[in-house]
């Protein structure tokens, strides 16, 4: 399916919901989207349609970014990399501190999940300021792999996210907003 076929399937299902998480903020949200399985399918695979051919395997950013790369992989049979919040993974890991509007967080990588030099796509719902996919992005670098892009459904354009992660990383968004 075609980038505008996909926007035209999934935009009537992008619920937008004023102030939400707090006053002032217009939240978009992907359930909806989520929840059918045309839009959802259209969804995961205009998120790798634009690197086809350029990555191994994609990284999920948890949690909307699981959905999202977990059926992205389904679709072009690549593998799944989960990048998780601190704390939430059983071996040994990489970590990678971030902030945020009110405070820090960080994610994590199993070490040695996958060889050296595996190009990795790092699919999420949102790309906002950008800390949390640049975050992301550190952290595959320092776990020895390569980063093949960024791929989100949303970009927040006013929050200033790419310009944050700079221009070497190629950066694709469905809807700008």
């Amino acid at each position: 399916m075609n980038e505008s076929d996909a926007r035209a399937l999934i935009e009537p299902r992008l619920a937008t919901i004023p102030d939400f998480p707090e006053p002032g903020v217009l939240f978009r949200d992907l359930t909806p989207v989520f929840a059918d399985g045309p839009a959802f399918h259209a969804l995961a695979e205009a998120l790798t349609a634009p690197f086809a051919g350029t990555f191994d395997v994609l990284a999920g950013v948890e949690a909307r970014g699981f959905l999202l790369a977990g059926a992205a992989s389904a679709l072009c049979g690549a593998g799944v990399l989960t990048v998780r919040k601190a704390g939430k993974l059983p071996r040994a890991v990489l970590s990678e501190s971030y902030s945020l509007e009110y405070g820090e967080a960080a994610l994590e990588v199993h070490v040695g999940e996958l060889p050296p030099g595996t190009r990795v796509l790092v699919v999420d719902d949102v790309l906002a300021t950008g800390g949390t996919v640049g975050a992301a992005a550190r952290l595959i670098t320092r776990a020895g792999w390569r980063v093949a892009g960024i791929s989100v459904a949303i970009e927040l354009e006013a929050l200033g996210g790419r310009a944050t992660l700079g221009d070497e990383l190629e950066t694709y968004s469905l809807f700008q907003f």
